[in-house]
């Protein structure tokens, strides 16, 4: 199976080098561009059998399987680009949450999936999400979630929860490495510790986390139960958490939510043409 990647910007890059790492594609198997052609061949460089095109149409052509990974508001232009070489027997798979399967499906006469990936699927890790759309073969559907399980723990969602799965998933580690990193300065600035030293310990105590969730020894509520002694320090400081995170985690999901109605209306207009 040839797999194409159009678009190399983070996700991009991040799914060539997840599916390649994982051993899902051979690089001989990959076909990539990207409109900024040098990040392209950066990638050349690092997987010598990968074949690097001028175009997304090159790319199609070539693929069996074709990853659109650009801005929302560059999907459809892509698509019209690309058509003319998307046979019933091929699959495309757009990253975009703001596009949903049935939007793609009125352009195109293949296959269509909609996958969001994760950062954390770069460590071969974390979770991606699928979204299969109606007309997708079942073919494909055991191809996709195959490959998906290579670089992650593939799960099937419906389409109404696409936003906030999408901020759990693919938000989340930088909202949570965000938080991390103010826990690390706060601790830098309210005692001796220094920053290199904080940022190791803080580090280490977040896999060793992940590993003890992962390895079913805790789950979260019971895990802080242990660590959380009846008088100790550690309440102490959930006693602030609890007073002064407030409402922070709802506003989150209250912004995201509104941009991506803001988006879904954007790329709505471009498909209702």
């Amino acid at each position: 199976m040839k797999i194409g990647i159009i678009g190399t910007g983070n996700m991009g890059r991040i799914l060539v080098e997840a599916l390649i790492d994982g051993d899902a594609v051979l690089p001989s198997s990959m076909v990539i561009t990207n409109r900024t052609k040098q990040k392209a061949i950066v990638l050349k460089d690092k997987y010598k059998n990968l074949s690097v095109e001028e175009n997304a149409a090159e790319v199609a052509s070539r693929s069996d399987l074709v990853f659109i990974c650009v801005k929302p508001h560059d999907v459809y232009k892509i698509l019209d680009e690309i058509n003319p070489y998307l046979t019933p027997k091929k699959c495309i798979i757009s990253i975009t949450s703001p596009i949903n399967t049935s939007q793609i499906e009125t352009k195109v006469a293949c296959s269509v999936v909609r996958a969001i990936p994760s950062i954390t699927n770069r460590a071969l890790a974390g979770v991606s999400l699928l979204t299969y759309g109606e007309n997708c073969s079942e073919v494909w559907k055991t191809n996709v979630a195959n490959l998906f399980t290579k670089i992650s723990i593939p799960v099937t969602i419906d389409e109404k929860i696409t936003r906030v799965a999408s901020d759990i998933v693919s938000c989340g580690p930088a909202f949570f490495s965000y938080l991390l990193q103010r826990f690390i300065l706060a601790a830098v600035n309210e005692t001796e510790i220094d920053v290199n030293t904080a940022t190791v310990m803080a580090s280490e105590m977040i896999v060793g986390l992940g590993e003890l969730l992962r390895q079913g020894h805790y789950t979260l509520p019971s895990l802080q139960e242990k660590v959380c002694v009846k008088g100790g320090i550690t309440g102490e400081g959930i006693k602030i958490l609890e007073s002064e995170l407030g409402d922070v985690f709802e506003h989150l999901f209250q912004a995201t939510h509104e941009k991506f109605h803001d988006d879904l209306q954007k790329v709505g207009l471009q498909f209702s043409k």
